[in-house]
């Protein structure tokens, strides 16, 4: 990779990236995800906030785009830790690390 350039992947810059990142937190629904990217996000919201309605047709709508067993097992996990730490944090009153900048500054080299 060139120096100046951004790594290679699907955005052509830091800042679209970002823009890409802040549309999902700001409205997930409308943001420009992929089908499959847009039902793991409504599986996500569904699990965080009314997990006592999950049901197997909440997983047969993500195998019907395409994921596996093991993908659904893995995105699963990943929802239920970022559920579990963010509950344990806001329980114990953890602030944020100094280093980690607060939503909205962008990044300065």
């Amino acid at each position: 990779m060139a120096e100046g350039t951004y790594a290679e992947g699907p955005f052509a810059s830091p800042e679209a990236a970002d823009a890409f990142v802040h549309a999902i937190a700001a409205d997930w629904r409308n943001a420009p995800l992929t089908p499959v990217d847009r039902a793991l996000c409504g599986f996500a919201a569904k699990l965080t906030h009314h997990q006592h309605e999950m049901t197997p047709a909440d997983l047969d709508a993500l195998r019907a785009h395409g994921l596996d067993d093991r993908a659904i097992h893995d995105a699963t996990q990943v929802i239920a830790y970022f559920n579990y730490i963010t509950r344990i944090a806001d329980a114990l009153g953890v602030e944020p690390e100094e280093f980690i900048q607060p939503w909205g500054v962008t990044f300065k080299k």
